[in-house]
């Protein structure tokens, strides 16, 4: 590997992704199986073995005077978020942390939180408050209270590995706020613990989850083999062991593994920072991790809507376009968005002032999410820079997890913009929070002409227990004014004989649309505040409005309404059509 520097002309620009295939089929290999009950005993029999003597030696070794470098973080941070971090308190997701303590009571919070405390990410958001005469102070409190609190103790979640190793990334990131010191004692706890970390982390990496845990782990030790002197056997060991993470932990087109478009943008932080380290290192990054970068960033931007947010799905929040610009810009990656993610499973659609966005592929496996959701073919729409069609969104914020139920409804199938057979859930949603039994199976084809673009999808989900196949058709025409649909529920053939039952449509609407039904009850007029009309039609059911939520950037929930077309599959089973056409 050549040991010049990169820079940032040498980052592709990724061309438009080659012709989209007619058809494909997406498979859920190993089902909704989580881990298994000798794992789990196996894997806390680990955490527990780091309390122990012989882990504590292990963790010995030579105390770094120094840095050899300190890189710049690239992603710019909150102003808001710090400026509250200079009156002492961390917000996260509108859930909030009293730092002024001499050692912050985590007692109550959401795991959300507490995981972005000891990540400190945060020190980003911070240094975008205020000069350094006035995050310094309250920086380095930070970090004296950490180490007081969880600096000997090598337990979790503090010492959770892809949590210390964001360590290893954030913290010499900004040692001009917490190194820029002349107490001795404390910048040589500060940088032994930085030394103590790397040898945990190297040591527990491999056992990470495949995904964003696990590739997080990896860059952390590759920091932390190019920052801290002695560090080249562990920066190749990183290195090697980084790209063999990614190739695992991501698909093809770039999607993280459990299929978030939050931990799609936090793996773009991740990489972006972990480029920067290169950088002040004046060595080239990885052309495997470069490469991984570029699709990373292709894949995030497909699934923006028109506002330049992010869509929801998979528990996440619709991150603001302030934010996926900021990643964007960091990554130093010029891409256009990925239209066809055909093995991370989301459609993009755009003609006029439309896009669509559609989960066309099977929910993430247990193993790689808490947080996933039963979407299967659900959709999400906007016209221009409003969101039309919605999903509530959410379920992993920390603001959420605080209320009694509500995480776990908001990753239902009824909390998204799809078909729902029974009532039920096309992915069963387990008391432990991982994903069970359901959708092993999308069938996918899509075309595009002069007439617009053509996605036609089907699921397994509903098979095993009802007996049916769900089928969704959507068209949306050449200059974005019509979206026509069709949902099917066909018989899946084989032992189980289709079980006749009641079936809902639903469409959540964004917040601020005005609804005014049709005098024949199987339409509505649909004015989005500030934008255009819309004229909603179908056939084939009943047609209802009913109460919804939707979950912001920041975790608040706002009110909002939705459209319900309901009937029977009999055992032949159903269908329904309808269609948004833009009026105005």
């Amino acid at each position: 590997m050549s040991d010049t520097p990169e820079t940032e002309e040498k980052r592709p620009l990724l061309e438009e992704e080659r012709d989209i295939p007619s058809g494909k089929r997406l498979v859920r290999t190993g089902g909704g199986a989580g881990l298994s009950l000798g794992e789990r005993f196996a894997a806390q029999l680990y955490r527990l073995s780091w309390r122990t003597p012989l882990h504590a030696l292990r963790l010995r070794g030579r105390h770094p005077l120094k840095l050899m470098a300190a890189p710049a973080d690239p992603v710019a941070g909150d102003r808001m978020a710090g400026g509250a971090l200079l009156s002492g308190r961390l917000t996260f997701q509108g859930e909030s942390l009293d730092l002024g303590e001499a050692v912050p009571d985590l007692s109550g919070k959401s795991a959300a939180l507490i995981d972005h405390y000891h990540s400190f990410v945060w020190l980003r958001d911070l240094a975008s408050a205020g000069d350094a005469k006035v995050a310094k102070p309250v920086a380095e409190a930070a970090i004296r209270s950490w180490l007081a609190g969880h600096g000997d103790t090598v337990s979790e979640p503090a010492w959770r590995p892809d949590l210390a190793a964001r360590r290893l990334l954030h913290w010499p990131s900004y040692a001009r706020l917490i190194l820029a010191n002349n107490d001795l004692v404390y910048r040589s706890a500060v940088l032994n613990t930085l030394a103590r970390t790397a040898r945990h982390v190297e040591r527990a990496a491999a056992r990470c989850p495949a995904g964003i845990e696990r590739i997080a782990a990896w860059a952390g030790v590759v920091s932390a083999g190019l920052l801290i002197a002695g560090g080249d056997a562990r920066r190749s060991y990183g290195e090697a062991s980084l790209i063999k993470a990614l190739g695992t932990g991501l698909s093809d087109d770039g999607g993280i593994l459990s299929r978030s478009p939050a931990e799609q943008a936090d793996l773009v932080a991740l990489l972006s920072c972990l480029a920067s380290v290169y950088q002040a290192r004046k060595i080239a990054i990885p052309e495997a991790v470069n490469d991984a970068l570029a699709r990373t960033v292709s894949t995030l931007l497909g699934i923006t809507l028109g506002d330049g947010a992010l869509s929801s799905w998979q528990g996440g929040l619709p991150l603001p376009k302030s934010r996926v610009d900021a990643l964007v810009a960091a990554s130093g990656v010029r891409v256009r968005p990925l239209r066809h993610a055909g093995e991370w499973g989301y459609q993009r659609l755009s003609a006029g002032q439309t896009l669509v966005i559609c989960d066309a592929g099977p929910p993430p496996h247990a193993r790689t999410t808490q947080s996933g959701c039963a979407s299967t073919l659900g959709i999400e729409m906007s016209d221009g820079m409003h969101r039309f069609i919605v999903n509530c969104g959410g379920g992993s914020a920390a603001s959420i997890a605080s209320i009694s139920g509500l995480s776990e409804g908001l990753r239902t199938s009824a909390a998204h913009s799809t078909l729902i057979l029974a009532d039920s859930n096309s992915t069963a949603i387990l008391a432990s929070g991982s994903l069970g039994r359901g959708v092993d199976e999308v069938e996918l084809h899509r075309q595009e002409s002069d007439k617009g673009s053509r996605l036609e999808a089907s699921h397994d989900g509903y098979a095993r227990r009802y007996g049916f196949i769900q089928r969704r058709n959507i068209a949306l025409s050449v200059d974005g004014r019509e979206l026509r649909g069709e949902d099917t529920l066909l018989p899946a053939g084989g032992k189980r004989k289709p079980v006749g039952g009641s079936f809902a449509a639903r469409f959540h609407l964004a917040p601020g649309i005005e609804i005014t039904p049709t005098a024949d009850g199987l339409g509505a007029l649909l004015r989005i505040d500030g934008g255009a009309l819309w004229q909603f039609r179908c056939r084939g059911g009943t047609l209802t409005t009913d109460a919804s939520i939707w979950v912001d950037g920041e975790g608040r929930m706002h009110d909002t309404q939705q459209l319900v077309i309901s009937g029977e599959a009999a055992a032949g089973g159903a269908t329904i059509g309808w269609v948004f056409k833009r009026a105005g």
